[in-house]
């Protein structure tokens, strides 16, 4: 599952990695990130500056992308739900 960071959390994550007496692999094993991932977000933020982590695609796309997720995540609850239900169900007889 490829996951999304926004523009804050990459920025938070590289600030948090430049800290003095702070080592990457640690960052990363806090955050739950791949080195090289991380690696990537400093590469780019030293080079784009500001304009780094705008995303791609349209805003359509990221609108779908965010649909998606919101989608997954009630399915996930629904399932969660019904077994909960089932369960009771079957301890009230």
């Amino acid at each position: 599952m490829n996951r999304k960071y926004s523009q804050e959390f990459k920025q938070g994550a590289v600030d948090q990695a430049g800290q003095p007496n702070v080592t990457l692999a640690q960052v990363t094993k806090e955050l739950g990130l791949n080195t090289g991932m991380l690696g990537r977000w400093r590469f780019e933020l030293s080079s784009h500056g500001r304009k780094a982590f705008k995303g791609q695609g349209n805003p359509r796309d990221e609108e779908l992308s965010a649909l998606k997720r919101g989608l997954a995540r009630v399915k996930t609850e629904r399932d969660f739900l019904r077994a909960a239900a089932t369960y009771f169900a079957k301890e009230s007889k």
